[in-house]
């Protein structure tokens, strides 16, 4: 059953060597360090937890950090000034403001400012603009959408052709996801909650791409022998034997799909890991736009 498990931490380490590489290869040739800004507004627990992990990564990978930690009654104005301030800073290459905003935060007036080149997490509109179009190619593609793609890539499935589905049509992961699978020459079929009859498509998918946001809302038996299964879910489940009283589990029943999949993700140590490798592949290149500028 093991060679059905597809081991996101190992080949996120793979992404992350590539970029150690990269990062060590610039500073010899051009003596410059790639520079990555985190912008965190307010005191939301699971988005600090996430900043304080990318700025780790950036430090073991050779990648300048620089943080900036605004109150969680920050202006829409003052958010933007800073943004405006980072297009203009010549060390930074790469930009994140980490998502959700406080609700009084306009999100996307926020990310209509960042800078095209500096657009690391790939949720410019003129990027996705450019994702949805025939033959045009983003500066950036959306971290997670990138990891699931060199998820399949490294388990060397064949998208020409495949029947894919999506479950969920979010802006960060679903609808960039379906428009990637597109591009690979995948039939793609997108599901959501107001889908009919679920099952009867998942058992046409050749891939099937989870990010509903639904504790295990896809069993075995939804699904059609051989699929390949990306599971994007990050779900607490309560678990009285778990140290912290739960846990996490996708938007798949890991159990009984790996019985029928022919490969799958598991959750956690599947999509995790190459969210954040892939943020830090596309900093990298952030810097080499940078760089063929100057």
């Amino acid at each position: 059953m093991s060679e059905k498990i597809i081991d996101g931490k190992a080949i996120a380490e793979k992404v992350r060597e590539e970029v150690r590489l990269g990062v060590a290869q610039m500073q010899q040739e051009h003596n410059y360090v790639p520079g990555l800004a985190t912008v965190l507004v307010g005191e939301d627990t699971a988005s600090a937890t996430y900043v304080r992990s990318k700025q780790r990564t950036c430090e073991q990978l050779g990648i300048r950090s620089l943080g900036y930690h605004l109150p969680a009654d920050t202006t829409q104005e003052a958010l933007e000034q800073l943004v405006a301030e980072l297009n203009a800073n010549p060390e930074v290459d790469g930009i994140l403001v980490q998502l959700p905003l406080p609700k009084h935060l306009n999100e996307e007036a926020v990310l209509n400012k960042i800078d095209l080149a500096k657009d690391v997490d790939g949720f410019h509109p003129v990027n996705i603009g450019r994702l949805a179009m025939k033959g045009r190619d983003p500066l950036f593609i959306p971290c997670t959408p990138a990891g699931c793609m060199r998820l399949l890539e490294e388990t060397g499935v064949n998208l020409k052709g495949a029947e894919a589905v999506v479950l969920g049509r979010s802006n960060i992961v679903g609808l960039p996801m379906a428009m990637l699978l597109q591009k690979a020459d995948a039939t793609v079929t997108i599901c959501h909650s107001r889908t009919k009859d679920l099952k009867a498509h998942l058992q046409r998918a050749d891939v099937l791409i989870a990010a509903v946001g639904r504790t295990e809302m896809v069993t075995g038996d939804m699904l059609k022998p051989g699929v390949v299964v990306i599971d994007v879910g990050i779900n607490q489940k309560d678990d009285p034997t778990a140290k912290r009283g739960y846990r996490l589990v996708g938007d798949v029943d890991f159990e009984s799909a790996k019985e029928v999949a022919g490969a799958i993700t598991p959750v956690p140590g599947g999509v995790g890991p190459m969210t954040i490798a892939m943020l830090m592949a596309n900093t990298l290149r952030a810097a080499e736009i940078g760089l063929s500028k100057k």
